[in-house]
């Protein structure tokens, strides 16, 4: 256990390397001078001499490996450079400002992920083919082809322009993550009511369902304690990408619904050619994923005997 862990964490290291050079090398990649960037973010006329001056500052005429381990060095110290909208904060007082707010939309939206798709999906499951099923299978369909900001847009105007039951933007209060945790979390609940439903029907196939109905054991016990577990722990690693996925999914949720989170940072700092933002958010979610992936691994570790004792699936 203590080896493979060992190799794992080598591995996701090389991966975040990885990450961060694509990051790196992507925004370098573009055919545009930085320097007159931050110049004309700020206001500022970009001569020759200020543009010569800008790039001595942020040494911008170093050669790119020199540039890639000095930028490399200072990000494993929590150091992403100083945006360029905004040169008295730095990019990491910009991602811990937005931070929160995507925090509290994606856990909300978790909330109502776990809340509906686990319960609807055991039904889905126990009674198949049955009327409430083929309405589930119609849920799924449409929610997986509709696009999240039609459906936010949907909400808006129901809820928001014609109830006045909700308010249409903001991060003031809770109820102005209602709207936006249902859109983001909408396309997530019917891949997992999917999941879970497939998953249960093809353990109720397995011959300990029947030993437990012939020990006379009742019926909500064998599906609650034997064939949700066992539904769930196979979902494991599609819930640990999902984590990653709700924090990554909000960048245009946040920008419909006006959420000073990390999305519409991203989104503006797109817009803005804000270099050091953009390259910090890629490896930060990039870095999220990976050692999402790596958390999942351990655990499936912990949690499945076979995989433990033979290092394979079985």
């Amino acid at each position: 256990m203590t080896q493979y862990i060992i190799q794992r964490l080598l591995s996701a290291c090389v991966t975040l390397w990885f990450v961060s050079f694509i990051a790196f090398a992507l925004v370098n990649s573009i055919p545009v001078d930085p320097a007159e960037v931050a110049l004309r973010l700020n206001d500022t006329a970009p001569s020759p001499e200020a543009i010569e001056e800008i790039r001595e500052e942020f040494g911008l005429n170093d050669p790119f490996l020199v540039r890639y381990g000095n930028w490399l060095l200072a990000s494993l110290q929590g150091d992403f450079g100083v945006s360029f909208t905004n040169t008295h904060r730095s990019v990491a007082d910009e991602l811990l400002r937005s931070f929160p707010y995507t925090l509290q939309l994606a856990s909300l939206s978790l909330l109502l992920l776990l809340a509906i798709s686990i319960p609807v999906g055991v039904l889905s499951a126990v009674y198949k083919d049955h009327w409430l099923d083929k309405l589930v299978r119609v849920f799924i369909f449409a929610s997986t082809a509709m696009p999240n900001f039609w459906l936010a847009f949907i909400l808006l105007w129901v809820f928001s322009i014609k109830l006045y039951w909700l308010p249409s933007s903001g991060a003031t209060t809770w109820s102005h993550f209602i709207l936006p945790s249902i859109t983001l979390s909408m396309a997530f609940i019917a891949t997992y009511i999917r999941l879970i439903r497939n998953s249960m029907l093809d353990s109720m196939k397995d011959h300990y369902v029947a030993y437990a109905r012939a020990r006379g054991i009742p019926e909500y016990r064998i599906i609650w304690k034997h064939l949700l577990k066992n539904s769930l722990q196979s979902s494991l690693t599609a819930l640990g990408i999902s984590l990653v996925r709700l924090v990554a999914g909000t960048v245009v949720i946040e920008s419909i619904f006006a959420i000073p989170g990390l999305g519409r940072l991203a989104l503006g700092a797109i817009f803005n050619r804000d270099y050091p933002i953009i390259q910090a958010y890629v490896l930060v979610m990039g870095s999220l994923f990976v050692l999402s992936n790596l958390f999942i691994d351990i655990l499936h570790r912990v949690v499945d005997p076979r995989l433990k004792l033979t290092g394979k699936p079985v």
